[in-house]
């Protein structure tokens, strides 16, 4: 994979200085595998590195989904995410590079943001959402977590009580809760998403961009810490999903049953 022309899991387009990315996956969710990852570090770069783009907007291909996740089918039937280009699972680096890009990006939650979809939703700059978008985490109930920048940093947003709230009880918020919440920016009708995005984008391209960059910059700094621990985490995630607990959550996910920890009680 050499350029955006090469994606097959994700789309970019540009239109008036606005950076479209696309998770097209709508089979599966857009839930992201491994190659998933690359195409989107790719996308920002490719983003970051376009004078003509002042603005970026993720989101996900269809009505149903922003993004689910891990694909968890995938991670049943190989044990893993997939094969990727550098042989690693780059999901910390979008988490970068989604932070590092030095231009505004804009969550459009088109439909459900669960699991590791949420952390990303979480990550932008700003979200805006359909009426139909339901948030939300997944983690605990299919044996893994997101420590770091997908709890801390989630914390910031919310507070601790609600971001406790969405790991531990795994609650799935309406949008007009999230918006309760301080989750997200806008709420608007899911035919006019796309174009609130626009609309904002527009505002945003017309303002200084080093102006943008470096006040992004500074919004950061508070919260850089925990992108440390969330790459400490990450070790500790690799080396939990190979034990028998995790294993469960996985299997419990994909057999369609709740999962039996009991076993495995402190």
């Amino acid at each position: 994979m050499s350029s955006v022309e090469d994606f097959t899991d994700v789309t970019y387009e540009v239109e008036e200085g606005l950076a479209w990315i696309t998770i097209n996956r709508p089979d599966r969710y857009n839930a992201f595998r491994a190659k998933t990852v690359d195409e989107l570090v790719l996308a920002f770069k490719t983003a970051w590195g376009d004078k003509n783009v002042g603005t970026i907007a993720l989101t996900g291909a269809g009505d149903k989904a922003f993004c689910s996740g891990g694909d968890q089918k995938q991670r049943m039937e190989t044990g893993d995410y997939g094969p990727s280009e550098s042989g690693l699972f780059e999901v910390e680096a979008l988490h970068r590079v989604m932070r590092d890009v030095p231009k505004p990006v804009i969550a459009a939650v088109n439909g459900i943001a669960i699991g590791g979809g949420h952390v990303l939703h979480v990550l932008a700059d700003l979200s805006i959402a359909a009426d139909t978008a339901t948030f939300g985490q997944n983690g605990p109930r299919v044996g893994s977590f997101d420590a770091g920048l997908g709890s801390g940093y989630l914390a910031r947003v919310v507070g601790e009580k609600r971001a406790r709230e969405i790991w531990f009880m795994l609650r799935r918020l309406s949008a007009e809760e999230a918006m309760d919440w301080g989750l997200v920016n806008k709420v608007v009708p899911a035919a006019d998403l796309k174009d609130e995005v626009r609309a904002w984008a527009k505002t945003m391209n017309s303002y200084s961009p080093t102006a943008l960059k470096v006040l992004k910059q500074s919004f950061n700094t508070d919260t850089e810490q925990f992108v440390s621990i969330g790459n400490m985490a990450y070790t500790t995630l690799n080396m939990f999903t190979e034990t028998a607990e995790a294993q469960e959550g996985i299997n419990a996910f994909n057999e369609k049953r709740q999962p039996d920890f009991r076993a495995h009680q402190a």
